[in-house]
């Protein structure tokens, strides 16, 4: 791996919105500060994704000291969304798991995102990472946790293997849908100066002085088809992603990462394989 570079660090403070792009990050056990540590749940309690809602994708959140936020999405005014500090704690569903969250204090917030979505949605917050939500115990080790991210702390994808995946599609049937930009995949770290597909052999990786643990490929859905400027949807990268990369019945592309200690990392530090 002798040039690889961490190339951009990326948090999603609410789970799918918009990505915020970030030149250092502290990276906390359960994946870096402020990444998914807000959510939007359906009025059952179920999280609202952009699986369901692609014009989430359309939404952005600046992250605040003291971990609010501020909302803000085309022809809305901007709100600001501070911590909740009262109120006792709701279960929400995160796909297979039941999660306790705050609400957000007030109806502001709620109010907010329903009329974005034309949806009953409410805000939430995950107020304790340390012990809410435990990382899928088949690839977990003990005391391993999450926040609102899919299933693991982080995602990694290489410059490299999105450059192979933009050349399959440019040869198949739907080559007017390519390239794709890195942001259809949604990562925390984009790693560049490597081979493609490189990652597939990592088992455990150092970027700059942080440790990570790689624990499985990840499993691509329908929200990589979703344009993240337009919210509009198309056939690729899971047409190609199904001819060339389905493993156990997965479309996989990046992968999924679980801090092994705490530190900060830059863009430009290297990266490089543990033994």
């Amino acid at each position: 791996m002798g040039n690889a570079r961490l190339q951009s660090i990326h948090v999603h403070p609410v789970k799918a919105f918009r990505s915020l792009s970030l030149r250092e990050a502290v990276v906390e056990p359960w994946g870096l500060t402020g990444d998914r540590r807000w959510m939007l749940i359906d009025h059952g309690g179920k999280v609202v994704t952009q699986r369901r809602q692609p014009r989430l994708a359309l939404a952005a959140a600046e992250l605040l000291p003291g971990g609010g936020v501020r909302l803000s999405a085309p022809g809305r005014e901007p709100l600001t969304v501070p911590v909740p500090r009262a109120g006792g704690p709701v279960v929400t569903q995160l796909f297979r798991d039941k999660v306790e969250a705050l609400p957000a204090e007030g109806g502001a917030a709620h109010a907010w995102c329903s009329d974005f979505l034309g949806a009953d949605v409410r805000l939430v917050y995950l107020d304790d990472p340390a012990s809410r939500r435990p990382v899928d115990p088949e690839y977990a080790l003990p005391g391993e946790t999450v926040s609102f991210a899919d299933g693991f702390p982080l995602l990694l994808v290489t410059t490299a293997s999105l450059d192979a995946l933009n050349s399959l599609i440019a040869v198949g049937e739907h080559a007017d849908e390519g390239p794709l930009p890195m942001n259809r995949f949604r990562p925390n770290l984009v790693v560049s100066g490597t081979g493609p597909w490189a990652e597939d052999g990592w088992s455990r990786i150092a970027v700059g002085e942080v440790a990570f643990r790689v624990a499985k490929p990840c499993g691509r859905c329908v929200v990589t088809t979703t344009d993240q400027g337009t919210a509009g949807r198309g056939r690729e990268p899971l047409h190609s992603l199904g001819r060339y990369r389905s493993v156990n019945g997965k479309l996989v592309f990046g992968q999924n990462l679980v801090p092994v200690g705490r530190g900060t990392v830059r863009v430009g530090d290297p990266v490089r394989t543990v033994e």
